[in-house]
């Protein structure tokens, strides 16, 4: 019974079972490439081989900068299989966090896309990564289920590299978009091209990590909205932990016969564990690449037969938008259910999925200190007979704790009852939740000491375990010593015809402390004002409640996950209530 959970194992058995699904992967030239996932297991070994002859080493972090892709998802099973430790860096934000990032964990490698390297351009004077490899837009190792998609792009130029005695024969350095081949990868080496390297590399020669399945598998860092970001470790263990639950049938149900498009990128807390679950259970997988705009996503949703995909409220919102204005464009028969985090769904947009199209939204509630899931608003037996107001109330929810995950909730006073009214601040316990912080040195008070982690989100818990987001603990508005929720305020504006985005923060009040005010995005060719959204509130919440002002606006700013950023919006009107 002493069977080590590990990555290379759930690997194997992908290899054995599943070595005939598909992998589906959008490039950023919008070209499609198919595999299998024996193709791509192939090339695991491969990338595994080459990086060990480049020097990595069990513990060494290996890390990626790169759209949703096969190559991508193909550093996902090589690096852990090796017993390093995979490193997805988030390409949306600042190149000076990104600096401080690579610099904090200690990247040996990097795996770039080509698109990317302007962006890895602004890093690279600032860190000591050893090797730079480039990945381009064809795949020339491995069969390819469909259409070739052409030659490489640019020429393949300048001298082989080495690392010490270690050397990857034929590896050469590329050419990019803008002359790549000019840009050394570190230390003065050549960028490493990813189809040259796996070609040169014999897959004979790949040796699966045998390691203790505590050790780190790979590592995210935090998003830094209240300070610099953190990193936070997953072991083996987590995420075989993680992706059993994950798929079970009071879970997401994943099996074989299933096709999985994630639209939360790859870069973002290793895309909710997806691609490793999908491996476990045998579902195909598609990638949409760079484009996440409404429109791209129907077209893959509908031309790969999607069953399950999962993204943001915001994306959601811009699909049914897309849908209304082309009614019957898009073929959505396979879609059995949208998993949508980050932040909780309008109801409104729950209900019009169910009733049009046939959808059930599944909320999911986690966070990178949890691998990244904790809770699924899975509908229960109880309920699965219900009218429809009763189903989209518990769907609005955040649901409850996946096995072996453990919640309480606690106020100033302690732990708060599970009686669905008294708020308090979420804690959390489980396998795959962390206990600390990559490189911080003591003791961090967001971790009990009887080890519970603190999440910051104020919530509710229900006699069933069903937990409802209140808000984050830095967004609520704490108005005369009361909390009020932007949340709910947030999903019931999104619920008015006219409105298609709603956020509500807390602005400095001189009698109050502080007061709502929302910001509001109208439909295109939509009217409201102020006077008739605070009538549309009026019935469902106490007077105290209602936001002070309603300003409109042309966009919401977001953050680098595609979450509405507060903070700007705090800042642009912290003002706003002030007196002479």
């Amino acid at each position: 019974m002493d069977y080590q959970l590990s990555i290379p194992a759930v690997l194997r058995r992908t290899e054995t079972l599943f070595g005939h699904k598909t992998v589906v992967s959008r490039r950023p030239d919008r070209t499609i490439v198919r595999h299998t996932y024996r193709d791509i297991l192939e090339r695991v070994k491969r990338l595994g081989t080459a990086l060990r002859q480049l020097g990595v080493r069990p513990g060494d972090r290996v890390a990626t900068l790169a759209w949703a892709s096969h190559q991508h998802l193909e550093a996902y099973y090589a690096i852990p299989s090796i017993g390093a430790v995979l490193h997805t860096l988030n390409l949306r934000l600042h190149h000076d966090d990104l600096t401080y990032i690579v610099n904090d964990a200690g990247d040996r490698v990097l795996i770039v896309d080509e698109s990317l390297l302007e962006l890895w351009d602004r890093v690279r004077p600032h860190v000591n990564v050893e090797h730079v490899i480039v990945t381009s837009r064809t795949s020339i190792v491995g069969p390819s289920v469909g259409p070739s998609v052409g030659p490489i792009v640019g020429p393949i130029v300048g001298p082989s590299f080495s690392s010490g005695a270690s050397a990857v024969p034929g590896a050469s350095a590329v050419s990019g978009a803008s002359d790549a081949s000019a840009v050394p990868g570190a230390a003065g080496n050549p960028l490493i091209d990813y189809e040259q390297l796996l070609a040169a590399s014999d897959p004979a020669g790949f040796v699966e990590w045998e390691g203790d399945e505590h050790q780190a598998a790979a590592m995210c860092y935090t998003s830094g909205t209240t300070g610099r970001p953190k990193g936070v470790l997953y072991s083996h263990r987590a995420i075989v932990l993680h992706s059993l639950a994950q798929g079970l049938r009071d879970s997401l149900a994943l099996a074989e016969d299933d096709t999985v498009l994630p639209i939360v990128p790859m870069f973002h807390v290793n895309a909710w564990g997806l691609p490793f679950t999908c491996a476990m259970f045998g579902s195909n997988q598609v990638f949409a690449g760079p484009f996440m705009d409404a429109k791209s996503v129907l077209e893959l949703l509908a031309s790969e037969r999607v069953t399950l995909t999962g993204g943001v409220p915001t994306v959601w919102l811009g699909v049914l938008q897309e849908l209304e204005k082309n009614p019957g464009a898009y073929d959505l028969g396979r879609l059995r259910a949208i998993v949508v985090g980050g932040s909780a769904a309008p109801p409104a947009l729950i209900r019009a999925f169910k009733e049009r199209y046939g959808i059930d939204f599944v909320h999911a509630w986690g966070m990178t200190e949890m691998s990244p899931l904790g809770t699924l608003g899975i509908l229960p037996a109880s309920l699965r007979n219900a009218p429809i107001e009763e189903q989209i109330r518990y769907r609005s929810k955040q649901g409850t704790p996946l096995p072996f995950v453990e919640i309480r909730a606690r106020a100033e006073h302690g732990i708060v009852p599970w009686d669905g009214q008294t708020m308090g601040e979420l804690e959390v316990r489980g396998p795959w939740v962390a206990s600390q912080y990559y490189n911080v040195p003591g003791a961090d008070e967001r971790f009990t000491g009887d080890g519970w982690f603190k999440t910051g989100d104020i919530v509710t818990i229900e006699q069933s375990g069903c937990i409802e987001l209140a808000d984050r603990s830095k967004d609520l508005v704490k108005s005369g010593g009361e909390w009020i929720s932007s949340v709910a305020l947030e999903t019931a504006l999104m619920g008015h015809p006219a409105v298609a985005e709603a956020a509500v923060i807390a602005v400095p009040h001189p009698k109050w402390d502080e007061r709502p005010l929302a910001v509001v995005v109208l439909k295109a060719e939509q009217v409201a004002t102020p006077e008739e959204l605070l009538a549309f509130l009026a019935p469902n919440f106490a007077k105290w409640w209602l936001p002070d002002a309603i300003e409109f606006a042309f966009e919401i700013p977001r953050t680098s996950v595609g979450k509405f950023k507060k903070s700007a919006l705090r800042e642009q009107f912290r003002d706003r209530y002030q007196t002479s």
